[in-house]
């Protein structure tokens, strides 16, 4: 009786203005090539946060699925991630 445990990106998807990517993994449990369990967690990804200087630190992406990363580096331009800026800026004095 063999037990396994795999984890599978199932959805990635962008959305919104400032291209947020939406990730789902599911995390599947098999016996015997069997799947007898799956659960699902999701999380988002933004181009960043800002440091104490209003700086954009680039979210880390490193330890993301290379599909995820290719997906993130492909929709996080240099404007989107200024527009991005401007907005954690602008929610800050509001």
């Amino acid at each position: 009786m063999a037990i396994t445990k795999e984890t599978e990106i199932v959805k990635t998807e962008v959305v919104g203005e400032y291209k947020a990517v939406q990730v789902a993994t599911d995390t599947v449990i098999k016996e015997d090539s069997v799947e007898i369990s799956r659960s699902r967690h999701r999380h988002v990804l933004h181009p960043g946060t800002l440091d104490a200087s209003d700086n954009l630190v680039a979210t880390n992406i490193s330890g993301e699925d290379a599909e995820v990363q290719a997906v993130a580096n492909a929709v996080w331009t240099d404007s989107i991630k200024t527009a991005w800026k401007n907005k954690l800026i602008a929610d800050k004095s509001s």
